[in-house]
């Protein structure tokens, strides 16, 4: 599923305009992404959390010439599924 059946399943849903239901959806996504920036946690019961985590630096080998090389560290976004979403995965 794309962003915009995304929208469109969910203006089914609601009953909503899809362009309401696009500006919602865009006004959520820059809200979760503003706060796990920011370093916070988003829980959302049920569903799932966002969080940050941190990769540290390795080593590894480019695939072209095989030359060693150091990948720097990075901040990544974590996703873990909530109870009641593994459940209905699982039922399925």
């Amino acid at each position: 599923m794309n962003r915009q059946e995304l929208i469109d399943a969910v203006a089914a849903t609601t009953g909503e305009s899809k362009a309401s239901t696009g500006e919602a959806l865009d006004a959520i996504l820059e809200t979760v992404t503003a706060a796990v920036t920011r370093g916070e946690t988003v829980q959302l019961v049920g569903f799932g959390s966002f969080s940050t985590g941190a990769r540290a630096e390795r080593s590894g080998r480019n695939p072209s010439t095989g030359e060693a090389i150091t990948i720097p560290a990075a901040k990544t976004v974590k996703f873990s599924a909530g109870k009641a979403f593994k459940d209905v995965l699982n039922a399925a």
